[in-house]
Protein backbone atom coordinates (compact mmCIF):
# COMPACT_ATOMS: atom_id res chain seq x y z
CA UNK A 1 0.00 0.00 0.00
CA UNK A 2 1.45 3.00 -0.98
CA UNK A 3 1.65 6.33 0.95
CA UNK A 4 -0.88 7.86 -1.52
CA UNK A 5 -3.52 4.75 -0.59
CA UNK A 6 -2.97 5.38 2.96
CA UNK A 7 -3.91 8.90 3.14
CA UNK A 8 -7.00 8.27 1.01
CA UNK A 9 -8.22 5.84 3.85
CA UNK A 10 -9.23 8.74 5.98
CA UNK A 11 -9.80 11.70 3.56
CA UNK A 12 -12.43 9.03 2.37
CA UNK A 13 -13.72 8.64 5.84
CA UNK A 14 -13.64 12.65 6.13
CA UNK A 15 -15.89 13.17 3.20
CA UNK A 16 -18.41 10.29 3.57
CA UNK A 17 -18.74 12.16 6.96
CA UNK A 18 -19.59 15.85 5.51
CA UNK A 19 -22.07 13.47 3.38
CA UNK A 20 -23.33 11.78 6.21
CA UNK A 21 -23.61 15.24 8.51
CA UNK A 22 -25.36 17.15 4.67
CA UNK A 23 -27.73 14.25 5.01
CA UNK A 24 -28.95 14.59 8.18
CA UNK A 25 -29.26 18.34 8.68
CA UNK A 26 -31.43 17.29 5.20
CA UNK A 27 -33.40 14.56 6.55
CA UNK A 28 -34.11 17.28 9.61
CA UNK A 29 -34.85 19.80 8.02
CA UNK A 30 -37.51 17.55 5.46
CA UNK A 31 -39.13 16.71 8.33
CA UNK A 32 -39.71 19.85 9.61
CA UNK A 33 -41.01 21.42 6.69
CA UNK A 34 -43.50 18.08 5.80
CA UNK A 35 -44.87 18.33 9.31
CA UNK A 36 -45.12 22.31 9.37
CA UNK A 37 -46.45 22.00 5.69
CA UNK A 38 -49.35 19.31 6.70
CA UNK A 39 -50.16 21.95 9.41
CA UNK A 40 -50.46 24.57 6.91
CA UNK A 41 -52.77 22.96 4.43
CA UNK A 42 -54.71 20.35 7.10
CA UNK A 43 -55.60 24.09 8.51
CA UNK A 44 -56.38 25.88 6.07
CA UNK A 45 -58.27 23.10 4.54
CA UNK A 46 -60.61 22.47 7.47
CA UNK A 47 -61.00 26.41 7.51
CA UNK A 48 -62.19 26.43 4.05
CA UNK A 49 -64.29 23.74 5.29
CA UNK A 50 -66.08 25.03 8.00
CA UNK A 51 -66.35 28.40 6.19
CA UNK A 52 -68.48 26.09 3.19
CA UNK A 53 -70.60 24.48 5.94
CA UNK A 54 -71.07 27.63 7.37
CA UNK A 55 -72.46 29.12 4.36
CA UNK A 56 -74.40 26.14 3.95
CA UNK A 57 -76.11 26.28 7.20
CA UNK A 58 -76.41 30.02 6.94
CA UNK A 59 -78.78 29.08 3.79
CA UNK A 60 -80.56 26.25 5.52
CA UNK A 61 -81.55 28.49 8.91
CA UNK A 62 -82.94 31.29 6.03
CA UNK A 63 -84.86 28.73 3.71
CA UNK A 64 -86.17 27.10 7.03
CA UNK A 65 -87.43 30.37 7.86
CA UNK A 66 -89.27 31.61 4.89
CA UNK A 67 -91.50 28.35 5.33
CA UNK A 68 -94.79 28.98 6.84
CA UNK A 69 -98.38 27.32 7.26
CA UNK A 70 -101.91 28.66 6.44
CA UNK A 71 -105.04 27.09 6.09
CA UNK A 72 -104.28 25.76 2.43
CA UNK A 73 -101.35 23.98 3.73
CA UNK A 74 -97.46 24.70 3.43
CA UNK A 75 -96.55 27.91 1.71
CA UNK A 76 -93.33 28.35 -0.48
CA UNK A 77 -93.15 31.02 -2.38
CA UNK A 78 -90.79 33.10 -0.32
CA UNK A 79 -88.15 30.78 -1.33
CA UNK A 80 -88.41 31.69 -4.90
CA UNK A 81 -87.36 35.00 -5.01
CA UNK A 82 -84.03 34.59 -1.94
CA UNK A 83 -81.22 34.75 -2.06
CA UNK A 84 -80.44 31.63 -0.22
CA UNK A 85 -82.17 29.25 -3.15
CA UNK A 86 -80.18 31.16 -5.99
CA UNK A 87 -77.16 31.00 -4.90
CA UNK A 88 -74.41 27.91 -6.31
CA UNK A 89 -75.63 25.65 -3.60
CA UNK A 90 -78.58 23.43 -4.66
CA UNK A 91 -81.60 23.71 -1.90
CA UNK A 92 -84.32 20.97 -1.19
CA UNK A 93 -87.53 21.04 0.53
CA UNK A 94 -88.99 17.63 1.62
CA UNK A 95 -92.13 17.49 3.10
CA UNK A 96 -94.02 14.64 5.13
CA UNK A 97 -96.48 13.34 2.75
CA UNK A 98 -98.92 12.71 6.27
CA UNK A 99 -98.68 16.72 6.59
CA UNK A 100 -99.53 16.96 2.45
CA UNK A 101 -102.20 13.98 2.15
CA UNK A 102 -103.17 13.77 -1.17
CA UNK A 103 -102.16 16.68 -3.50
CA UNK A 104 -104.11 18.89 -5.93
CA UNK A 105 -102.88 20.33 -8.71
CA UNK A 106 -100.73 23.05 -8.89
CA UNK A 107 -98.41 21.22 -5.97
CA UNK A 108 -95.11 22.06 -6.61
CA UNK A 109 -92.81 20.35 -8.10
CA UNK A 110 -89.29 20.33 -9.86
CA UNK A 111 -88.03 24.09 -9.75
CA UNK A 112 -90.85 25.38 -8.46
CA UNK A 113 -93.20 25.07 -11.30
CA UNK A 114 -96.27 23.05 -10.67
CA UNK A 115 -96.95 19.56 -13.66
CA UNK A 116 -98.64 22.87 -15.83
CA UNK A 117 -96.24 25.28 -16.22
CA UNK A 118 -97.48 27.46 -13.22
CA UNK A 119 -95.04 29.05 -10.94
CA UNK A 120 -95.80 26.94 -7.65
CA UNK A 121 -95.88 28.84 -4.64
CA UNK A 122 -97.31 26.61 -1.87
CA UNK A 123 -98.44 22.95 -1.43
CA UNK A 124 -101.90 22.18 -0.57
CA UNK A 125 -103.66 18.99 1.32
CA UNK A 126 -106.68 19.10 -1.45
CA UNK A 127 -107.59 15.76 -2.91
CA UNK A 128 -105.65 14.94 -5.55
CA UNK A 129 -108.39 14.54 -9.55
CA UNK A 130 -107.26 11.38 -11.08
CA UNK A 131 -104.35 11.51 -13.21
CA UNK A 132 -103.29 14.86 -11.78
CA UNK A 133 -99.77 15.14 -11.12
CA UNK A 134 -98.40 15.57 -7.65
CA UNK A 135 -95.32 16.04 -5.37
CA UNK A 136 -92.50 14.09 -6.50
CA UNK A 137 -91.89 10.93 -3.76
CA UNK A 138 -88.39 11.27 -3.00
CA UNK A 139 -86.34 7.73 -1.59
CA UNK A 140 -90.05 6.09 -1.90
CA UNK A 141 -88.95 2.44 -2.82
CA UNK A 142 -92.25 1.47 -3.57
CA UNK A 143 -95.71 2.71 -3.38
CA UNK A 144 -95.86 5.76 -0.99
CA UNK A 145 -97.04 4.66 2.91
CA UNK A 146 -97.20 6.78 5.84
CA UNK A 147 -93.87 8.47 7.10
CA UNK A 148 -92.99 9.13 3.08
CA UNK A 149 -91.26 12.40 1.97
CA UNK A 150 -92.03 14.40 -0.97
CA UNK A 151 -89.96 16.90 -2.55
CA UNK A 152 -91.57 20.11 -2.72
CA UNK A 153 -89.12 22.86 -3.87
CA UNK A 154 -85.90 22.19 -5.73
CA UNK A 155 -83.53 25.51 -6.53
CA UNK A 156 -80.95 25.52 -9.43
CA UNK A 157 -79.67 22.21 -11.41
CA UNK A 158 -78.75 18.97 -10.28
CA UNK A 159 -75.47 20.28 -10.70
CA UNK A 160 -73.83 17.95 -7.85
CA UNK A 161 -75.18 14.87 -8.60
CA UNK A 162 -76.19 13.30 -4.96
CA UNK A 163 -78.85 10.63 -5.32
CA UNK A 164 -82.79 11.15 -4.24
CA UNK A 165 -82.20 8.45 -1.79
CA UNK A 166 -79.75 10.03 -0.22
CA UNK A 167 -81.55 13.22 -0.03
CA UNK A 168 -84.09 11.67 1.80
CA UNK A 169 -81.91 9.96 4.28
CA UNK A 170 -80.14 13.07 5.19
CA UNK A 171 -83.52 14.83 5.71
CA UNK A 172 -85.18 11.89 7.56
CA UNK A 173 -82.36 11.55 10.08
CA UNK A 174 -82.80 15.81 10.47
CA UNK A 175 -86.31 15.12 11.11
CA UNK A 176 -86.15 11.97 13.75
CA UNK A 177 -83.31 13.36 15.77
CA UNK A 178 -84.84 17.07 15.41
CA UNK A 179 -81.04 18.16 14.73
CA UNK A 180 -79.41 20.33 11.82
CA UNK A 181 -77.72 17.21 10.03
CA UNK A 182 -74.20 17.98 8.31
CA UNK A 183 -72.43 15.16 6.51
CA UNK A 184 -70.13 14.90 3.51
CA UNK A 185 -71.95 12.30 0.78
CA UNK A 186 -70.75 10.60 -2.17
CA UNK A 187 -71.48 12.51 -5.56
CA UNK A 188 -70.46 10.51 -8.23
CA UNK A 189 -66.85 10.09 -8.61
CA UNK A 190 -66.63 13.06 -6.06
CA UNK A 191 -67.68 14.03 -2.66
CA UNK A 192 -70.82 16.77 -1.67
CA UNK A 193 -71.23 18.63 1.34
CA UNK A 194 -74.55 18.21 2.64
CA UNK A 195 -77.04 19.98 5.73
CA UNK A 196 -80.42 18.81 6.05
CA UNK A 197 -82.39 21.32 8.49
CA UNK A 198 -86.02 20.46 10.22
CA UNK A 199 -89.14 22.97 9.89
CA UNK A 200 -91.76 23.05 11.90
CA UNK A 201 -96.19 23.40 11.92
CA UNK A 202 -96.61 26.85 13.20
CA UNK A 203 -99.47 25.62 15.11
CA UNK A 204 -98.31 22.29 16.12
CA UNK A 205 -95.06 22.35 16.07
CA UNK A 206 -94.69 19.42 14.73
CA UNK A 207 -91.79 18.37 12.04
CA UNK A 208 -93.13 18.34 9.07
CA UNK A 209 -90.37 18.60 6.85
CA UNK A 210 -86.77 19.49 6.54
CA UNK A 211 -84.65 21.51 3.97
CA UNK A 212 -81.25 20.11 2.35
CA UNK A 213 -78.71 22.39 0.92
CA UNK A 214 -76.07 20.41 -1.29
CA UNK A 215 -73.24 22.12 -1.87
CA UNK A 216 -69.81 21.67 -4.43
CA UNK A 217 -66.89 21.87 -2.63
CA UNK A 218 -64.43 22.04 -5.78
CA UNK A 219 -65.94 25.31 -6.27
CA UNK A 220 -64.53 27.12 -3.18
CA UNK A 221 -61.63 24.94 -2.72
CA UNK A 222 -59.66 26.65 -5.76
CA UNK A 223 -57.85 28.99 -2.93
CA UNK A 224 -56.98 25.90 -0.99
CA UNK A 225 -55.84 24.03 -3.94
CA UNK A 226 -53.14 26.98 -4.70
CA UNK A 227 -51.75 27.55 -1.33
CA UNK A 228 -51.16 23.92 -1.57
CA UNK A 229 -48.93 23.67 -4.56
CA UNK A 230 -47.17 27.28 -3.24
CA UNK A 231 -46.79 25.20 0.31
CA UNK A 232 -45.47 22.38 -1.23
CA UNK A 233 -43.34 23.81 -4.10
CA UNK A 234 -41.53 26.52 -1.30
CA UNK A 235 -41.20 23.17 0.96
CA UNK A 236 -39.19 21.76 -1.94
CA UNK A 237 -36.96 24.74 -2.04
CA UNK A 238 -36.48 25.42 1.19
CA UNK A 239 -35.02 21.57 1.37
CA UNK A 240 -32.64 21.80 -1.44
CA UNK A 241 -31.52 24.97 0.06
CA UNK A 242 -31.36 23.28 3.28
CA UNK A 243 -28.86 20.18 1.73
CA UNK A 244 -26.87 23.18 -0.02
CA UNK A 245 -26.48 25.17 3.24
CA UNK A 246 -25.31 22.12 5.23
CA UNK A 247 -22.75 20.54 3.01
CA UNK A 248 -21.17 24.31 3.26
CA UNK A 249 -21.37 24.21 7.18
CA UNK A 250 -20.45 20.38 7.19
CA UNK A 251 -17.52 21.29 5.16
CA UNK A 252 -16.52 24.39 7.58
CA UNK A 253 -17.24 22.55 10.71
CA UNK A 254 -15.26 19.72 9.12
CA UNK A 255 -12.06 22.06 8.32
CA UNK A 256 -10.10 21.62 11.91
CA UNK A 257 -10.11 18.15 10.99
CA UNK A 258 -8.78 18.41 6.87
CA UNK A 259 -6.51 20.74 8.39
CA UNK A 260 -5.09 18.09 11.15
CA UNK A 261 -4.82 15.77 8.35
CA UNK A 262 -2.84 17.65 6.16
CA UNK A 263 -0.44 19.05 9.00
CA UNK A 264 -0.30 15.32 9.89
CA UNK A 265 0.50 14.42 6.11
CA UNK A 266 3.12 16.53 5.70
CA UNK A 267 4.57 15.97 9.10
CA UNK A 268 5.03 12.41 8.17
CA UNK A 269 6.26 13.05 4.55
CA UNK A 270 9.21 15.72 6.58
CA UNK A 271 10.25 12.59 8.59
CA UNK A 272 10.35 10.36 5.95
CA UNK A 273 12.27 12.34 3.63
CA UNK A 274 14.55 13.83 6.10
CA UNK A 275 15.12 10.65 8.00
CA UNK A 276 16.03 8.83 4.50
CA UNK A 277 19.36 10.35 4.06
CA UNK A 278 21.00 10.27 7.46
CA UNK A 279 19.82 6.54 8.30
CA UNK A 280 21.50 5.11 4.69
CA UNK A 281 24.77 6.81 5.55
CA UNK A 282 24.83 5.45 9.34
CA UNK A 283 23.99 1.86 7.71
CA UNK A 284 26.48 2.10 4.66
CA UNK A 285 29.38 3.06 7.17
CA UNK A 286 28.56 0.17 9.25
CA UNK A 287 27.88 -2.33 6.66
CA UNK A 288 31.40 -0.83 5.19
CA UNK A 289 33.12 -1.08 9.17
CA UNK A 290 31.36 -4.85 9.00
CA UNK A 291 33.88 -6.13 6.23
CA UNK A 292 36.72 -4.23 7.66
CA UNK A 293 36.85 -3.86 11.43
CA UNK A 294 40.52 -2.23 11.03
CA UNK A 295 38.64 0.68 9.36
CA UNK A 296 36.22 1.43 11.69
CA UNK A 297 37.91 4.47 13.32
CA UNK A 298 37.89 6.00 10.11
CA UNK A 299 34.18 5.93 9.75
CA UNK A 300 33.23 6.99 12.60
CA UNK A 301 33.54 10.76 11.83
CA UNK A 302 31.31 10.42 8.91
CA UNK A 303 28.34 8.32 11.16
CA UNK A 304 28.74 10.89 13.82
CA UNK A 305 28.01 13.08 11.25
CA UNK A 306 25.23 11.67 10.07
CA UNK A 307 23.75 11.23 13.63
CA UNK A 308 24.22 14.82 14.56
CA UNK A 309 22.60 15.52 11.41
CA UNK A 310 19.83 12.99 12.46
CA UNK A 311 18.78 14.46 15.46
CA UNK A 312 18.65 18.32 13.56
CA UNK A 313 15.83 16.18 11.74
CA UNK A 314 13.98 14.85 14.07
CA UNK A 315 14.33 18.47 16.02
CA UNK A 316 13.15 20.33 12.98
CA UNK A 317 10.10 18.01 12.09
CA UNK A 318 9.26 18.24 16.01
CA UNK A 319 9.15 21.73 15.63
CA UNK A 320 7.22 22.13 12.57
CA UNK A 321 4.83 19.77 14.30
CA UNK A 322 4.36 22.15 17.03
CA UNK A 323 3.75 24.87 14.51
CA UNK A 324 0.96 22.78 13.35
CA UNK A 325 -0.27 22.19 16.61
CA UNK A 326 -2.99 23.92 17.89
CA UNK A 327 -2.00 27.46 20.07
CA UNK A 328 -1.63 25.98 23.32
CA UNK A 329 1.90 24.75 22.11
CA UNK A 330 2.54 28.01 21.32
CA UNK A 331 4.11 30.24 23.95
CA UNK A 332 5.69 33.56 23.69
CA UNK A 333 6.94 35.33 26.09
CA UNK A 334 9.08 38.37 26.42
CA UNK A 335 12.27 37.20 25.21
CA UNK A 336 16.35 38.72 25.31
CA UNK A 337 16.51 37.82 21.46
CA UNK A 338 20.48 39.34 21.82
CA UNK A 339 20.80 36.90 24.62
CA UNK A 340 19.39 33.88 22.54
CA UNK A 341 21.51 34.96 19.34
CA UNK A 342 24.75 34.72 21.42
CA UNK A 343 24.13 31.52 23.46
CA UNK A 344 23.29 29.32 19.81
CA UNK A 345 26.33 30.90 18.55
CA UNK A 346 28.28 29.65 20.89
CA UNK A 347 26.67 25.88 20.61
CA UNK A 348 28.63 25.92 16.58
CA UNK A 349 31.35 23.41 16.11
CA UNK A 350 34.81 24.54 16.26
CA UNK A 351 36.50 24.77 12.97
CA UNK A 352 37.95 27.01 10.20
CA UNK A 353 35.27 29.68 11.44
CA UNK A 354 35.65 33.51 11.49
CA UNK A 355 32.29 34.97 13.40
CA UNK A 356 31.45 38.04 13.91
CA UNK A 357 29.04 39.38 16.16
CA UNK A 358 27.12 42.53 16.38
CA UNK A 359 24.35 42.32 19.01
CA UNK A 360 22.50 45.44 20.15
CA UNK A 361 20.01 44.66 23.36
CA UNK A 362 16.89 44.01 22.35
CA UNK A 363 13.72 42.76 23.73
CA UNK A 364 10.52 40.18 21.80
CA UNK A 365 7.55 38.77 22.65
CA UNK A 366 8.36 35.36 20.92
CA UNK A 367 8.46 31.66 21.74
CA UNK A 368 11.97 30.80 22.69
CA UNK A 369 12.12 27.34 21.56
CA UNK A 370 10.70 27.76 18.72
CA UNK A 371 12.92 31.19 17.92
CA UNK A 372 16.19 29.38 19.38
CA UNK A 373 15.47 26.93 16.05
CA UNK A 374 14.88 29.26 13.63
CA UNK A 375 18.46 31.45 14.49
CA UNK A 376 20.20 27.66 15.07
CA UNK A 377 18.64 26.83 11.16
CA UNK A 378 20.23 30.02 9.73
CA UNK A 379 23.56 29.95 11.36
CA UNK A 380 23.75 25.97 9.70
CA UNK A 381 22.53 27.24 6.73
CA UNK A 382 25.25 29.61 6.40
CA UNK A 383 27.99 27.56 7.54
CA UNK A 384 26.83 24.57 4.58
CA UNK A 385 26.23 26.75 2.27
CA UNK A 386 28.58 30.08 3.26
CA UNK A 387 32.15 29.45 2.62
CA UNK A 388 34.46 31.44 1.40
CA UNK A 389 34.94 31.07 -2.12
CA UNK A 390 38.61 30.10 -2.85
CA UNK A 391 40.11 29.12 0.63
CA UNK A 392 41.25 25.73 0.36
CA UNK A 393 40.61 24.13 3.64
CA UNK A 394 36.86 25.38 3.43
CA UNK A 395 36.66 28.13 5.84
CA UNK A 396 33.24 29.99 6.55
CA UNK A 397 32.97 33.62 6.94
CA UNK A 398 29.63 34.51 9.08
CA UNK A 399 28.49 38.12 10.24
CA UNK A 400 25.69 37.58 12.62
CA UNK A 401 23.68 40.82 13.53
CA UNK A 402 20.77 42.26 16.12
CA UNK A 403 19.61 45.32 15.79
CA UNK A 404 15.56 45.92 17.06
CA UNK A 405 13.33 42.72 16.39
CA UNK A 406 15.86 41.47 13.26
CA UNK A 407 18.45 39.11 13.41
CA UNK A 408 20.70 38.97 10.49
CA UNK A 409 23.13 35.87 9.08
CA UNK A 410 25.38 37.10 6.81
CA UNK A 411 28.20 34.33 4.80
CA UNK A 412 30.87 34.58 2.21
CA UNK A 413 29.03 31.53 0.01
CA UNK A 414 28.12 31.99 -3.51
CA UNK A 415 24.83 34.38 -2.31
CA UNK A 416 21.57 34.11 -3.17
CA UNK A 417 18.81 36.38 -5.49
CA UNK A 418 15.78 38.10 -3.42
CA UNK A 419 13.96 36.12 -6.33
CA UNK A 420 15.32 32.80 -5.30
CA UNK A 421 14.15 32.82 -1.66
CA UNK A 422 10.70 31.85 -1.77
CA UNK A 423 12.36 28.33 -3.56
CA UNK A 424 14.65 28.18 -1.22
CA UNK A 425 11.90 27.79 1.46
CA UNK A 426 9.17 25.33 0.16
CA UNK A 427 9.79 22.05 1.82
CA UNK A 428 12.89 19.66 0.86
CA UNK A 429 14.39 22.20 -1.80
CA UNK A 430 17.93 22.98 -1.47
CA UNK A 431 20.92 23.45 -3.52
CA UNK A 432 22.95 20.84 -2.13
CA UNK A 433 23.83 18.96 1.42
CA UNK A 434 21.53 20.49 3.07
CA UNK A 435 17.77 18.82 4.57
CA UNK A 436 15.54 21.26 2.88
CA UNK A 437 13.82 21.69 5.50
CA UNK A 438 15.60 24.45 7.79
CA UNK A 439 14.84 27.76 5.56
CA UNK A 440 11.09 26.81 5.16
CA UNK A 441 11.04 25.99 8.83
CA UNK A 442 12.86 29.57 9.73
CA UNK A 443 9.83 30.96 7.53
CA UNK A 444 7.06 29.10 8.97
CA UNK A 445 8.55 30.20 12.88
CA UNK A 446 8.52 33.81 11.71
CA UNK A 447 4.99 34.21 9.89
CA UNK A 448 3.63 32.46 13.58
CA UNK A 449 5.76 35.18 15.25
CA UNK A 450 4.26 37.80 12.86
CA UNK A 451 7.31 38.13 10.98
CA UNK A 452 9.16 37.61 7.87
CA UNK A 453 12.06 35.78 6.23
CA UNK A 454 14.12 37.94 3.36
CA UNK A 455 17.66 37.12 1.72
CA UNK A 456 19.27 40.36 -0.25
CA UNK A 457 23.34 40.28 -1.38
CA UNK A 458 25.51 40.87 0.69
CA UNK A 459 27.94 43.66 -0.25
CA UNK A 460 31.70 41.92 -1.35
CA UNK A 461 29.76 38.93 -2.13
CA UNK A 462 27.58 36.10 -0.28
CA UNK A 463 24.05 36.54 1.59
CA UNK A 464 22.57 38.01 4.16
CA UNK A 465 19.02 35.88 5.76
CA UNK A 466 16.90 38.67 7.85
CA UNK A 467 14.89 36.92 10.51
CA UNK A 468 12.40 39.95 11.31
CA UNK A 469 10.49 38.80 14.32
CA UNK A 470 6.96 40.65 15.11
CA UNK A 471 6.42 43.29 17.73
CA UNK A 472 5.35 42.61 21.56
CA UNK A 473 1.54 41.32 21.22
CA UNK A 474 1.49 40.42 17.49
CA UNK A 475 2.72 36.98 17.93
CA UNK A 476 -0.22 36.15 19.84
CA UNK A 477 -2.49 37.54 17.64
CA UNK A 478 -0.58 36.47 14.01
CA UNK A 479 -0.79 32.66 15.72
CA UNK A 480 -4.43 33.26 16.71
CA UNK A 481 -4.87 34.27 13.10
CA UNK A 482 -3.36 31.31 11.55
CA UNK A 483 -4.93 28.54 14.37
Amino acid sequence: MTDRDRAAGPRRRLRRLQLRLTLAYTLTTLVGVSVLSWLVIHTDGRSWRNAEFDEMLRHAAVSTSLIYYTDAGVQLDGLRDDESTRGRHQVFVLLSRTMIGTPAKGVADGAGKDTTGRTAGRATASTRPTGAAGPRPVGAAGPAGPGGLDRVFTSGSRSVPVSDERIAALARTAMEEDVTVREEVPAGDRTAYAVARPFYHDETQETTGAVVVIGDPGLRMAEHTRLTYAVLTGSGLLTLLAAFTGHLLSGRSLRPAWQALEAQERLLADAAHELRTPVAIMRSSMDVAGTDPRNLPTHLPRIRRATDRLTDVVENVLTRGRLQDSAASFSPVPLRLDQLVEDACGELPPGRLTLTLRLDESVVDADPALTRVAVRNLLDNALRHGRTPGDPHGGAEIDVSVRGHTVSVADRGPGVAAEELPELTERFRSRGGGSGIGLSLVREIAAAHGGTLTARPRPGGGAAFLLALGPAGQARHARAGTS
